[in-house]
This record gives C-alpha cells, structure tokens and sequence, in this order.
C-alpha cells in the first residue's frame, strides 16, 4: 500500500505542476494532453508494480524477469501510444513527445526508487 500512497503523492504533485505551467504558458510547454498522459502513466505504474508483485509472491526466485518482463510492456505500451497519436495527429507531435517521455522517464525513476526503497532491507540482512 505504500507504493500506491506514494504513487498517488506523485501524481498530485504532478498535477500541481502541469497545472502551474498550463496557466502560466498555456500550451506553450504542456501539450493539452497531459491529463491523458498523466492517467495513462498512473494507471500503467500501478497495474506493472500489482503485476510485478504478483509474481513475486508466487514465485520469488524469478523476481528479475516478473520486473523486467513489467518494464518490456511498459515500454512497447508506451511506443504504441506515442505511435497512434503520431498517425492521428498532425500537430503538436515533437511536444506530445517530449511531455509523453518526460513523464515516463519520472515515473520509471519512480518504480526503480520505490524498488531500490523495498529491497534495501534484504541487502543489510544478507550481510
């Protein structure tokens, strides 16, 4: 649950964020997408991190390929929108891109974070 508490504090703070510069800039810098994104990268995050934990608590030796295997449809998720809105919309597209990674690579950083933060204690246990 911590995770997700942590998820949400994020995605507030995101929030605040977009919605600072969408007043200040307008479209300037924001695409008029981002609540999309920002939804998009939430729920992404939280299914891949419920994903992740599942198979770890029926399998714990394979934890490496349930987290990669979560970051692999992470990232072909991630190509494929960026993919469709490039076909379906002419303008705006080197903006979508930009915000779209920008969010992806915090929300990454995020997940690895959240990880480095989980598995700490077993490191100082093994030693």
């Amino acid at each position: 649950m911590k995770f997700f508490r942590n998820l949400f504090i994020l995605a507030a703070a995101l929030c605040v964020v977009a919605a600072v510069l969408l007043q200040f800039s307008g479209n300037a810098v924001v695409h008029s997408f981002i609540w999309h994104m920002l939804g998009f990268f939430v729920f992404v995050t939280g299914f891949t991190h419920y994903l992740t934990d599942l198979g770890y608590k029926n399998d714990p030796d394979n934890f490496q390929a349930y987290y990669f295997a979560s970051m692999g449809f992470r990232m072909v998720l991630s190509i494929g929108v960026v993919a469709l809105f490039a076909y379906f919309y002419k303008e705006g597209r080197l903006q979508f891109v930009f915000n779209f990674f920008a969010l992806y690579f915090l929300f990454t950083g995020f997940e690895i974070y959240s990880l480095l933060a989980n598995l700490r204690p077993n490191l100082k246990r093994q030693n």
